[in-house]
């Protein structure tokens, strides 16, 4: 008889997930929440109707109970649901010890005592139920920025939509003016640009034309531009950054809420307590007693209700907080590691420097150089435009302008022949003038020609931001970070040179969005760590950080997958979040540990026989309102204590 094979029984985590979602539904915990206070209301005007001269039918104990037994099969029966997946999860939360004492308190026939619990258990998930927002995915956000047709052309020239999976290797493909290019492809006509910036860290539009390669996901500029595909949508760029969000998504850090923490060592210690009150005065109300005071309930009513304070002075200051846990687990990141463009700089070019020929005047130039720039869509065109505005100087009239691949920008402005070029191309064209140039450095250039003379080169940068320097170099003193890296997906010369800028000592340069993983998960496992960062390329390195910060609005992929939006990018927003985290982890504590210091002490009271469970519930509330009160601190703060200031 052959063996047969063993039948693996199917995993209850599945299950038992998809039934605690349910369970923890706030249209579910707001509708238990609202019989509660109607049965609880019910109760006390049947306790006390012989007051309103009601007859003596509706009168009585019995009776006035009846509210609270509806009660208990409407909200008391989904605590015992999640009261048993905890126990199968093995899992000792603050919630947990409530739920000991609602169970007890039905048992004993302490029914209001245990409604009294129902109302702190479903108070506390209604209110954090307001606190807490699920981010929409980050694999929707790149599934949806992405084309689900491409346009292409036939041989006799007349284009159709197909879907994104028919496109086949060699393909001609149209990308039409501000779409987003479906495949990785080389262009074959069309000169235009497009931006790379989120799938590179690359922070420049580049140019295009014949013979340049194309990124699946990049943005078109205003040119229509016919490429070849090079690969299947499946296997192109964009795909692979996909598959990278997916694997980081899977494994997104557990973060354990700081109530969860507490919970865990005070909840089994408080009923342990009780097991022994009731088991050395043998006395049963004894035992429920201690268990109602012992109930945490600052940690379910008070940490929503300060999260809710910090998000909403977050949102006044334009941040968009989409997890709670980034307040609670950002004051405890040792390790700080940003992207570069459109992080830590603005993510623009800009003209920082202008090298003269002899006997040329550098302003004259920038003068002429910006006139015939006007009608460049070159990616530095607009940097010298800005660089002539900000120098007040007057633009000339250009006649016979051109812009031909390889060739330059042409053309002539006050009587004068003009030419914008590249070092490389004018080594091959005119050595002689070639050695007149000055030494390479990092960052961008163009030379400019006059006449046919050298007349300057032209240095451009990625600007860094004004209060990069403060903000990094307070890090350490005032925020405790020990590690501060700058993470980029751009060229060596230009991360070196803003690390050595901004006093940030280690630096990686050419990060795939793989890499950035990595390296982050590596960190991450060390030390709690933060990650910032602007661009589709650093989504997935956004989600597996232990606090995830996304810069700008443009992408709404680094939004998903980020923990904390800045819309408007600056790192004096990013300080003050610091503080809002710092403020609300301090309030919290003194919330949840001056809550359960009185909470031991009414313990003590109730072992002694000097509280019943029912004044030990009222008590409870007592205590609650306590803690509340000192929650609502944060959402009264007006003035946010930042270390650096907008200039």
């Amino acid at each position: 008889m052959a063996n047969s094979a063993p039948v693996t029984p199917v995993a209850p985590v599945g299950v038992l997930e998809r039934l605690d979602d349910v369970l923890s539904m706030p249209v579910l915990n707001r509708v238990i929440l609202i019989v509660t206070l109607l049965a609880m209301a019910g109760h006390f005007i049947l306790m006390f109707a012989g007051t309103f001269g009601w007859p003596e039918m509706v009168l009585g104990q019995r009776t006035a109970d009846l509210p609270l037994f509806v009660l208990f099969i409407v909200g008391g029966l989904p605590i015992l649901a999640q009261l048993a997946i905890k126990l199968l999860r093995r899992e000792m939360g603050a919630d947990f010890l409530a739920a000991i004492s609602f169970v007890t308190g039905v048992i004993l026939a302490e029914y209001l005592a245990a409604s009294l619990i129902i109302l702190m258990l479903t108070g506390g998930q209604v209110l954090e139920s307001f606190a807490m927002r699920k981010a929409s995915s980050a694999l929707n956000a790149l599934a949806r920025r992405m084309p689900s047709v491409a346009h292409r052309k036939d041989p006799d020239g007349e284009v159709s939509d197909i879907a994104l999976d028919e496109v086949e290797i060699g393909d001609l493909i149209a990308v039409f003016p501000h779409e987003t290019a479906p495949v990785d492809g080389v262009v074959v006509d069309g000169h235009g640009s497009m931006d790379e910036s989120y799938l590179t860290g690359e922070p420049y539009v580049v140019a295009k034309a014949p013979g340049t390669n194309v990124l699946s996901g990049a943005i078109n500029g205003e040119a229509v531009l016919i490429i070849r595909a090079e690969k299947r949508a499946r296997d192109s760029r964009y795909a692979q950054i996909m598959n990278v969000m997916a694997e980081a998504e899977q494994k997104r850090p557990h973060i354990r809420r700081l109530g969860d923490q507490i919970g865990a060592w005070f909840a089994p210690a408080a009923l342990l307590f009780a097991i022994l009150v009731g088991y050395l005065s043998d006395d049963s109300s004894r035992f429920l007693a201690v268990l109602v005071v012992a109930t945490p309930c600052p940690l379910l009513i008070a940490i929503p209700i300060t999260v809710m304070s910090a998000i909403s002075i977050a949102a006044r200051r334009g941040i968009v907080v989409r997890d709670p846990t980034v307040l609670e687990r950002l004051p405890t990141c040792q390790t700080a590691i940003f992207d570069k463009t459109g992080t830590l700089t603005y993510g623009r070019p800009e003209l920082v420097e202008i090298l003269p020929g002899p006997d040329m005047d550098g302003e004259l130039v920038l003068r002429l150089a910006a006139s015939l720039e006007r009608y460049s869509k070159h990616p530095l065109a607009s940097a010298v435009l800005a660089a002539a505005q900000d120098r007040k100087l007057p633009l000339d009239a250009v006649n016979h302008a051109s812009e031909k691949p390889g060739q330059g920008l042409r053309g002539r402005a006050d009587g004068h022949e003009v030419t914008v070029t590249h070092r490389n191309k004018l080594m091959k064209s005119d050595p002689d003038i070639a050695r007149l140039l000055p030494e390479t450095s990092a960052g961008l250039e163009c030379v400019v020609l006059i006449d046919g003379k050298y007349g300057a080169t032209f240095r451009f940068r990625d600007a860094p931001r004004a209060e990069g320097e403060s903000f990094v170099g307070h890090l350490g003193a005032i925020h405790h970070f020990k590690k501060v890296m700058l993470l980029s997906g751009d060229r060596e010369s230009e991360v070196s040179y803003l690390s050595n800028l901004l006093g940030i000592s280690e630096s990686l340069a050419s990060q795939s969005p793989e890499q950035k993983v990595a390296i982050v998960r590596d960190e991450a496992a060390r030390a709690p760590t933060l990650f910032m960062g602007d661009g589709i390329n650093d989504a997935p390195a956004l989600a597996v950080a232990t606090v995830g910060i996304a810069f700008g609005k443009e992408s709404a992929v680094t939004a998903d997958a980020a923990g904390a939006v800045i819309p408007e990018a600056s790192l004096v927003t990013v300080d003050e979040l610091l503080h809002i985290s710092m403020a609300m982890r301090r309030i919290l504590l003194q919330s949840v540990i001056g809550g359960m210091v009185l909470s031991i002490v009414a313990m003590g009271f109730a072992a002694a026989g000097y509280i019943t469970p029912v004044a030990g519930a009222l008590l409870q509330e007592g205590i609650d309102v306590i803690a509340i009160v000192n929650a609502l601190r944060l959402a009264l703060k007006h003035d946010i204590d930042a270390d650096i200031h907008d200039d």
